[in-house]
């Protein structure tokens, strides 16, 4: 895409020179010329940038990026809060007999025989009933107490558990989908302002739910408001960017909700209890508040440019011509008596966008796989072999892999492009799930851990770079729809955890197989992306749609439909 000459990279071309004037006595004050000065080019998106300067851009990054330590409490506590723990029939009585004990202990380990929902009628086995005293929990790993031990939601209620955690996707998914397309519309600023209020109301309706209910209900406002807030952060931060910084920006806020994920298993064996636990996410959300006062964090430039402040464009322009040479620029004005306006956007033209269309439903299709199949490697050997590993060991490599993700993709990917590594993520996580299916009944217990360590290390890394290829080839005036749309379709793939739980893990091999022949069918879709490697981001729609795949040979064009046009020059 070529940018028009920016006013800080090559100053006006001069007017022609004034006709003769007559001598003047004193030549040492010319006079003025009375012909117009040509008018300054508008600034473009990379200019706007420049001028925040490199301290400013970079404390703006870092204030994109610290929230993400706190959102890792809200969005990633679901495990914790719905862990499910040995539990058996408390028993009436001041002191068990022998018996007793013993049918307890034997329906704790799962006899078929004496389950765990039912108990035995003074002591003997002549009759069972369901139990009326409650549950006792063995509390071995995890939150000493949680939504299942607070409101036993075990037995005839355990479909409660599911239930809430698809409710809560849902919430995540609803948020991507209204607020990114409100990030759009009204801006960055304003819809991160309404998603930080939003989360710190519905963080402490949470923490006081009195009921199972009311906790699903509230817990669904939440996933929205918190998948808001990391949205705008995220598409806000990109935009602040130039194109050497994408990458390790979004490296950066990805390795801190990594940090914040490992620190949420610390609180939560510190705290014990689930409303402290969410309480603690939630209450330091209300410190980020006061990115709404004027100055503090600004409103995304690139909007701006998108939006109807030609007012605070021109005065803009003139700060940069006049400090062209001072490295102390000063940010954009959010807080002007004028309010911005919406950017124009013709909905015909992106009906007919069919570039831009095909980047998001390849993009979208390849996060709904590998979101997806993430469960399916975690879960790969209680569900195959029946051996369940510890709550901690499965938490733990679930989140270092996702930490190893990040540092693989900062390492790689500017490197050898965004496309190149993407398609090495996806063949790698077809490969992983095809050996695992395929010869299941011939590896060993190590063999087995080494491929399901490496499809879910694939499989994250993956899901982490759609998102990012997205924000870089969408154009600004969709850019938060179109990567709340990638989002969204990840939280689709996500579902299949919590309705495999429901279902007891029937069909589970069907199931991933289903995941493995998708994610081959994703290699093949994503030699159709094009390549932003240290490219500038599109603003306009007819800027993504210069955005096609670079031909498959190279010193020839490809003549296929859609696919023809040149990419943008870097």
């Amino acid at each position: 895409m070529t940018s028009p000459p920016s006013p800080l990279a090559s100053p006006s071309p001069c007017p022609p020179p004034p006709p003769s004037l007559p001598s003047s006595p004193t030549p040492s004050s010319p006079a003025p010329s009375s012909l117009p000065l040509p008018p300054s080019l508008p600034p473009t998106g990379e200019v706007m940038i420049l001028a925040l300067g490199r301290k400013k851009q970079r404390l703006f990054i870092a204030l994109s990026i610290l929230p993400n330590l706190f959102l890792a409490f809200l969005l990633s506590s679901d495990p914790l809060l719905t862990l499910d723990l040995p539990f058996h029939c408390r028993l009436p009585g001041p002191s068990p007999t022998p018996q007793v004990a013993n049918a307890s202990l034997r329906a704790e380990k799962g006899d078929q025989d004496l389950p765990q929902c039912k108990q035995y009628i003074n002591g003997t086995s002549s009759g069972v009933k369901d139990c009326d005293a409650g549950y006792e929990y063995n509390v071995t790993e995890g939150l000493a107490n949680n939504i299942v031990t607070e409101w036993d939601l075990v037995c005839s209620r355990y479909w409660l558990v599911p239930v809430e955690e698809v409710c809560f996707i849902l919430g995540t998914l609803t948020g991507c989908l209204g607020l990114g397309y409100m990030a759009d519309r009204l801006g960055r600023h304003k819809s991160l302002l309404v998603s930080l209020m939003l989360a710190v109301v519905f963080g402490v309706l949470v923490c006081v739910s009195p009921s199972p209910p009311v906790f699903i209900t509230m817990r669904f406002c939440l996933a929205a408001a918190s998948s808001g807030v990391y949205l705008t952060l995220y598409v806000t931060r990109l935009e602040l960017c130039d194109p050497s910084l994408r990458l390790l920006a979004t490296m950066m806020s990805g390795l801190t909700s990594f940090a914040g994920e490992l620190l949420l298993l610390a609180v939560a064996l510190g705290c014990g209890s689930w409303r402290g636990l969410l309480g603690t996410g939630a209450a330091p959300l209300s410190l980020f508040l006061c990115y709404g006062i004027p100055g503090v964090f600004p409103e995304s430039p690139r909007w701006l440019l998108l939006s109807e402040r030609t007012g605070d464009m021109n005065s803009f322009s003139e700060r940069s011509e006049r400090q062209r040479d001072d490295d102390s620029f000063t940010e954009l004005d959010t807080d002007s008596s004028s309010s911005p306006g919406r950017p124009r956007l013709s909905f015909p033209e992106l009906l007919h966008s069919r570039n831009i269309w095909k980047n998001l439903c390849v993009l979208g299709f390849t996060s709904f796989i590998s979101h997806g199949i993430s469960h399916c490697y975690s879960s790969f050997r209680g569900d195959v072999r029946g051996i369940t590993p510890s709550f901690y060991w499965t938490y733990l490599l679930s989140v270092c892999a996702g930490g190893g993700a990040w540092l693989l993709l900062w390492a790689t990917v500017d490197r050898f492009g965004r496309r190149g590594i993407l398609l090495l993520a996806m063949t790698l996580t077809g490969l992983a799930s095809l050996i695992l299916l395929g010869l299941m009944d011939y590896l060993s217990e190590s063999a087995m851990t080494v491929f399901s360590i490496m499809g879910l290390f694939s499989s994250q890394a993956a899901a982490s770079l759609s998102i990012l290829f997205t924000a870089e080839v969408m154009p600004t005036i969709i850019r938060g729809s179109g990567v709340g749309a990638v989002m969204a379709l990840g939280c689709v793939g996500r579902l299949s955890s919590p309705l495999m739980d429901l279902r007891n893990h029937y069909g589970y091999f069907l199931h991933h197989v289903v995941y493995s022949s998708l994610a081959l069918l994703a290699v093949l879709s994503i030699l159709l992306l094009p390549e932003s490697k240290r490219k500038p981001l599109p603003q306009t729609l007819a800027d993504g749609e210069q955005y096609r795949r670079p031909p498959l040979v190279r010193r020839r064009r490809d003549n296929v439909p859609l696919l023809a046009t040149p990419n943008p020059e870097t």
